[in-house]
């Protein structure tokens, strides 16, 4: 029997049972470009509500957004993303460049604007050492102080 994700020593498993359907995905793609109500949330998806129900209370239970009540009214709210929410900033932005490489033949729908600068421009992920790019050729991945030892093999030798 595999393993369930949960079951998994392993952070992208872990990651992906609060973040890896595709609705709560977008979701975040539109609480990021400023839409923050549910009925603004809903109505640029087509998301059945309860589908959007759904995936805004897992992001509301990981922590990754919060509910506000709105100012003008408090029986309204709106849905905000939180520190932890802000940090998978990095997240959609590799995965917009991955597609608007491999799966836009008319360009990219979004462009990106760097708000310091006033430039476009593209997420490039960078060592936190050296400042170098990374690359699937120039990194490796090995255990880390949180890696689990191999479970004891049952085979016997005679």
């Amino acid at each position: 029997m595999p393993l369930r994700a949960y079951d998994q020593n392993c952070s992208i498993a872990r990651t992906l049972q609060v973040v890896g359907e595709r609705w709560t995905l977008l979701v975040l793609r539109e609480v990021f470009t400023g839409q923050r109500r549910f009925e603004e949330i809903q109505r640029n998806l087509g998301v059945a509500t309860n589908i959007l129900s759904d995936r805004l209370q897992t992001l509301l239970d990981a922590g990754i957004l919060e509910r506000r009540a709105l100012a003008d009214r408090s029986d309204r709210s709106e849905y905000r993303l939180t520190e932890k929410g802000l940090d998978l900033n990095s997240v959609l932005l590799e995965l917009m460049r991955w597609g608007d490489r491999w799966d836009a033949p008319a360009g990219p729908p979004m462009a990106v604007e760097h708000r310091d600068c006033g430039h476009e421009t593209h997420a490039v992920q960078t060592c936190s050492h050296c400042g170098g790019e990374l690359t699937a050729r120039n990194v490796r991945v090995h255990p880390g102080p949180g890696a689990r030892a191999p479970a004891p093999s049952l085979a016997t030798s005679d």
